[in-house]
């Protein structure tokens, strides 16, 4: 159910609507647009169905949400979230780009990644201190370490990080060094990180998982968001299917339809959606067009050497050259791309 309030309510109405409802045994979640503010109730709504909800000071009109995700859909929140990144904002006007390897293998190659791709335009540095693998043989990430270096690479150069949580005990280790909180593919439907890491004060980036609906990926964000985190960050980064041609199958479809459904930032991921790096460009240029609000990249020095997803990673030129590309496509869908922010 939501509750939308009158334009001009105060604070004081505001808190005493969220009163009555949360003695009555519903959890409300607020919501401040431009002219209203939105309270969202979630629970058991037949414990508010004999509550003149009408008459309380400061309320217009109470809608009942028949979809299952709540917080995350369009009607609790007519306005766009915009999520504070850096020097910049995710969810408004600027195409935003995070950019980085697979998994951070040492501080040097770290730094050397971040300089360029920060010189190029990107707005943050991705890589993953821990690593979830198909095969337990596989390289795993530097784990502790590798938080280390992300945090003094971010010190160097002002790009804010985005690395993955795997698992409920590390989430507070991987907080303390992280802006931004990744939950992978295979993490999707793990509703204990979910809700952990929606009682943590950091933004996290979901990705969608390898056979997900778009429902399923909705009802992961709002374990999230019950948690009282609202900054979700959705990512499309393409579902198994039967084709082999590709590494998975780029779902561009579903950009348009989450920016319909829901007013929570959606980015693409081309890199893995691909698995090969001639196609990247082409899916990031195609997201781009569809509504997409920034991308996730993965670039490295030398592919050819990179531990783990070399054949999807571009080097500096052709991250350079990705970037140069990507301005006309912005440009047409209306979109800013950002300069690269000054070094500190």
């Amino acid at each position: 159910m939501i509750i939308v309030t009158r334009k001009g309510v105060t604070d004081a109405e505001v808190d005493h609507i969220r009163e009555r409802i949360e003695s009555a045994g519903l959890r409300t979640h607020l919501s401040r647009g431009v002219e209203r503010t939105i309270i969202g109730c979630v629970g058991d709504e037949t414990l508010v169905r004999g509550l003149p909800l009408l008459s309380i000071p400061g309320v217009e009109a109470v809608h009942e949400v028949l979809k299952p995700y709540k917080l995350a859909s369009r009607e609790f929140s007519p306005d766009p979230t915009r999520i504070p990144f850096g020097d910049t904002v995710i969810g408004g006007n600027e195409l935003v780009v995070v950019a980085g390897p697979c998994s951070v293998e040492s501080r040097e190659m770290m730094s050397r990644t971040a300089v360029q791709v920060g010189a190029a335009g990107a707005r943050g540095i991705r890589g993953g201190a821990f690593k979830p693998r198909s095969s337990p043989y596989a390289f795993r990430g530097l784990g502790a370490e590798g938080l280390q270096i992300l945090r003094d690479i971010r010190s160097e150069t002002g790009l804010p990080v985005v690395t993955e949580v795997m698992d409920t005990r590390q989430v507070e280790q991987v907080a303390g060094y992280a802006d931004v909180l990744q939950v992978g593919a295979r993490n999707m439907q793990n509703f204990n990180l979910l809700t952990e890491v929606g009682r943590t004060h950091r933004p996290v980036l979901l990705k969608r998982g390898l056979s997900a609906t778009v429902k399923e990926l909705l009802l992961a964000a709002e374990y999230v968001m019950s948690q009282g985190n609202p900054h979700v960050i959705l990512c499309e980064r393409g579902i198994r299917t039967f084709e082999t041609a590709t590494r998975n199958t780029f779902d561009l479809a579903a950009i348009p339809v989450l920016k319909r459904e829901t007013h929570l930032p959606v980015f693409a991921d081309p890199s893995h959606a691909a698995g090969r790096r001639p196609l990247v460009a082409p899916l990031a240029y195609a997201a781009v067009a569809a509504g997409a609000d920034g991308l996730l990249v993965e670039v490295h020095p030398d592919p050819e050497t990179a531990v783990s997803d070399g054949e999807q990673s571009l080097d500096f030129a052709e991250f350079d050259e990705f970037m140069n590309g990507l301005a006309g496509f912005c440009a047409a869908a209306g979109r800013t791309l950002g300069a690269a922010p000054e070094r500190p």
